[in-house]
């Protein structure tokens, strides 16, 4: 479904703040598979999304979707197949708008727009049904302006959103980090329960390693701009967050710090951290 061919991203190239984002990566997605990117603060996480979704562009390599070459396709044309949800609850819906509208807008998203009126009222057995799987009760609050919604409320419509009109991929960014723990945890099982239903190819960027070992069923690892690690298969299938956190310490004790972003929506304390590093580097 999803494939990079040697990918490379360059910021400010020859200046004196040249940034390597991205660094020939390379990696394919099946059709259907969920995966969760990990990784330090600077890794390439955000740029490898930017460059798929189109709003950075390669320097070098090749990005295909669904056997079609999007190298050089717009970002407005790929977002009509590539659904995307930002850390920021508030940048995924239009407040001043209801969630009806909202919903409705979606609806259309990529159809050629008439004068005729587009959203039926037939539509909004859909809608609600959709939102009943979300179990907050939003199914009974369609004309309710999304301003006035808490923010795992927003995002959970703004999930719905992404994939009312099914998308060929679907990317997470940080989607549930600004949101307190219990508004986290719905969305990620409402993300668990989407991606499932109906089998929609996912990449998930995460801070969370408990969030990375639950969800998916591979898990990639960025530093410097390369993926430096991939789990996948029965070794996936027993990932704990200790394990990760042993991987992270492997790429060097300068990086430790770092480790630290990894732990911050996760059930891992800093305290618990440095206990696992330190027994890491015992065990080495």
């Amino acid at each position: 479904m999803l494939e990079l061919d040697h990918v490379s991203v360059t910021f400010n190239a020859g200046t004196n703040n040249e940034v390597r984002a991205l660094r020939e990566v390379s990696m394919s997605l099946d059709d259907g598979e969920f995966v969760t990117v990990i990784g330090s603060n600077g890794a390439g996480k955000s740029t490898l999304f930017g460059v798929i979704a189109g709003a950075v562009a390669a320097n070098a390599g090749q990005i295909h979707l669904d056997g079609q070459d999007i190298t050089h396709t717009p970002e407005y044309q790929r977002s009509r197949v590539i659904g995307r949800v930002f850390q920021d609850p508030r940048l995924g819906t239009c407040p001043g708008l209801t969630i009806r509208e909202n919903l409705s807008l979606s609806a259309i998203h990529g159809r050629r727009l008439s004068l005729r009126r587009d959203v039926k009222k037939d539509q909004e057995d859909w809608f609600r049904d959709e939102l009943a799987h979300v179990r907050l009760g939003l199914e009974d609050r369609l004309d309710t302006d999304v301003a006035l919604l808490s923010g795992g409320q927003r995002q959970s419509i703004t999930l719905v959103m992404a994939t009312l009109v099914k998308p060929k991929l679907l990317l997470l960014d940080e989607h549930t980090a600004a949101l307190d723990p219990n508004a986290a945890a719905q969305i990620t099982n409402l993300t668990r329960d989407l991606a499932e239903r109906y089998e929609i190819t996912t990449v998930m960027i995460t801070h969370s390693m408990q969030q990375a070992c639950d969800l998916g069923n591979r898990v990639i690892m960025m530093h410097q701009g390369e993926i430096v690690f991939e789990i996948s298969g029965a070794e996936r299938a027993k990932l704990t967050p200790a394990d990760l956190i042993d991987r992270f310490h492997s790429l060097g004790d300068a990086e430790l710090s770092d480790a630290q972003m990894l732990a911050q929506t996760g059930t891992f304390t800093l305290g618990d951290l440095r206990a696992l590093a330190r027994q890491s580097s015992l065990n080495r």
